[in-house]
């Protein structure tokens, strides 16, 4: 009786199995990261959040003139940074976006994982992240530093972001933006910070 050949296997093996593995592993661990994004770092949302929507950098900054020109106060436990802390902050990511991020992520990571996660805050109009995470490579904040210059940084880094015509850097995680793109993020940040502080009562 003659042999049955063996059914070939659906893995393929030889020299193309090597890439298409790699394929399904990178794959699946973008959709492992996806889903812990989407279910933990997107929705981040800490007690005290205020829940602000700016539609622009203008929007945002009446906010922030608002709080400091009253007795401003951080809404425990929403952030762990003090107001000048907050405001060289925002005022880096605003500068870093004329001048260039020191620490971006790969253009894999921009062009996938920072893309999406874009889409999803510009849909919903707010993005939600960790109140407490510098950006990448800045220098360290000061807890010590007085809330005037911090202040003043802010307001220049707002104005020359509004008079800016050329090109902008890619956003450290999100990649290339638009300058419509980019005053969305910028008040989507400004927003998810300042809803951490409120007048003290």
């Amino acid at each position: 009786m003659a042999a049955t050949p063996s059914r070939s296997s659906s893995v393929p093996t030889g020299p193309m199995a090597s890439p298409r593995r790699a394929f399904l592993r990178y794959g699946a661990g973008l959709t492992t990261v996806g889903v812990v994004a989407g279910g933990g770092y997107l929705l981040y949302r800490p007690a005290n959040d205020r829940q602000l929507v700016f539609a622009t950098v203008a929007d945002a900054m009446r906010e922030v003139e608002r709080l400091a020109s009253a007795a401003v106060g951080p809404l425990a436990p929403a952030t762990a940074w003090n107001w000048s802390q907050t405001l060289v902050h925002c005022a880096q990511s605003i500068e870093y976006s004329l001048q260039g991020f020191p620490a971006p992520k790969s253009a894999l990571f921009q062009n996938t994982l920072g893309a999406a996660a874009f889409t999803l805050f510009s849909q919903r109009g707010r993005m939600s992240h960790n109140l407490a995470e510098p950006i990448p490579g800045a220098p360290a904040l000061d807890a010590t530093a007085d809330g005037e210059p911090a202040l003043a940084r802010l307001r220049k880094a707002a104005q020359d972001f509004a008079a800016h015509t050329g090109p902008l850097q890619p956003h450290f995680a999100y990649g290339a933006l638009t300058k419509a793109q980019y005053e969305q993020a910028h008040a989507m940040h400004l927003a998810n910070h300042l809803s951490a502080f409120d007048v003290a009562g």
